[in-house]
């Protein structure tokens, strides 16, 4: 099966995801977390850099997980657009 290209939007998530995750792992090492998550550390660098646009679910929140944010959070700044509840 072939996948559709991203849109302009999806890679604007994606970077927008990679860029929060970025700066939630703070001084922690990439390899670090990535063991944490049980993902590879190259995936977390395509990630963080937006090279990896749309990850999947479960590593995201394996993700959220290591770094403690809210799934909530992350739906929030993936789609900006969307008026989502607040959570408090």
């Amino acid at each position: 099966m072939v996948r559709s290209p991203l849109t302009p939007q999806q890679r604007a998530a994606g970077q927008r995801l990679g860029a929060f995750l970025r700066e939630c792992r703070g001084d922690r090492k990439p390899a670090e977390v990535a063991h944490a998550a049980s993902i590879s550390p190259e995936t977390l660098r395509k990630i963080e850099t937006g090279r990896l646009a749309t990850p999947g679910f479960a590593t995201v929140a394996a993700l959220a997980t290591v770094l403690g944010i809210p799934l909530d959070e992350l739906a929030r700044i993936c789609l900006p657009e969307m008026d989502l509840p607040s959570t408090g």
